[in-house]
């Protein structure tokens, strides 16, 4: 960002002259002012209850402030800002997240599955400014929290928000697909400034098999390769007994023990295979986190950015100031003080 005045030679006026003329005006005072002092003669004389002098000397300073801030309104005082802009559309990508009892597994070095993906999900964004990025949940039923969008603040709040069990007990998988594919084929013809149309993504995190819903997981993924989406299946979490860990966000009770943690590798292949995606197993915090580095890297578009350089006048701002400090001087000394300094 850098300052700058439409007529320098106001501002410099401001700097120089002004501060010349106020410090002169000291030596060029009225000679033939008497000094009369108030009360009976031999008496005690009157003292004001206030200390007048500073108040005189504070008004003088707010005149000669306001006297220099008419003179930088009247240079044109302007800020340039200088912005980088993408040139070209990013992709279009829903997460669809597992958010069932089970993703409360404490497997992912001493977290949550849950919260290990709700982090990766969130530096994935970051890493992505010029993607449109949307959320969909899914338990027992799935919604659409959020379509797809730049507003990487409005998914962080988003996802903040979003509990273990808040959509059942169930994982219907392909309910959660569905509803992707739904709002991404909405965004479908959108075509971008060279033509080309927007690339587009899934990525469904689960650690359970489908169990709920109407729609089977294999259809919805079927749809979705149709459409030229593309895929993506994270298998979260380990085999075996596990710890869990979660409040019911229905009567608030925390919920604690084990959990036989298993899922079908075979289905899920079968499912990314249906719609044409790959399928990434992620039984530890690490293979979770190169999970999404390889979606980042295999998702990744080349970005075209720009400089935009944008002019904001500030002369209006500058010169009400001035002109309340000026006139709020004149009222105090015209109401207050009778006209006397």
């Amino acid at each position: 960002m850098n300052w700058g005045f439409e007529r320098p030679l106001m501002a410099i006026l401001a700097l120089v002259l002004v501060p010349v003329v106020i410090y002169a005006s000291r030596f060029f005072r009225n000679p033939f002012t008497v000094s009369v002092p108030l009360g009976a003669p031999g008496g005690i004389p009157f003292k004001s209850p206030l200390k007048i002098e500073w108040l005189i000397k504070l008004l003088r300073f707010l005149e000669y402030t306001g006297l220099v801030l008419l003179f930088f309104g009247a240079a044109g005082p302007y800020l340039i800002v200088n912005r980088t802009v993408n040139l070209n559309r990013g992709a279009e990508i829903i997460f669809v997240i597992d958010v069932s009892p089970s993703m409360s597994a404490l497997d992912m070095n001493g977290i949550s599955r849950f919260s290990a993906a709700r982090s990766l999900l969130k530096d994935f964004a970051e890493r992505r400014p010029a993607d449109s990025i949307g959320l969909v949940a899914f338990g027992s039923e799935a919604i659409l929290l959020l379509p797809p969008l730049a507003d990487r603040e409005l998914l962080f709040e988003r996802l903040d928000k979003l509990r273990i069990a808040e959509l059942g007990d169930g994982t219907a998988l392909g309910d959660g697909l569905a509803i992707a594919a739904y709002h991404l084929d909405k965004t479908g013809n959108i075509i971008t400034r060279n033509g080309s149309a927007s690339r587009r993504a899934v990525i469904l995190i689960t650690d359970g098999e489908n169990n709920a819903g109407s729609i089977h997981p294999e259809t919805a993924a079927g749809l979705l390769g149709r459409m030229g989406v593309s895929l993506w299946i994270i298998g979260i979490g380990t085999t075996g007994i596990v710890p869990v860990d979660y409040n019911d966000p229905v009567t608030g009770i925390r919920r604690t023990g084990l959990f036989d943690s298993r899922f079908d590798e075979e289905a899920m292949r079968r499912i990314s295979e249906a719609g044409n995606g790959s399928w990434l197993k992620a039984p530890t915090a690490q293979a979770l986190n190169a999970a999404f580095a390889h979606i980042d890297d295999q998702e990744m578009i080349v970005r075209r950015t720009g400089n935009r350089t944008s002019c904001r006048p500030y002369h209006i701002p500058v010169l009400l100031t001035a002109l309340c400090l000026l006139t709020g001087v004149r009222f105090i000394r015209r109401f207050f003080l009778g006209a006397m300094v």
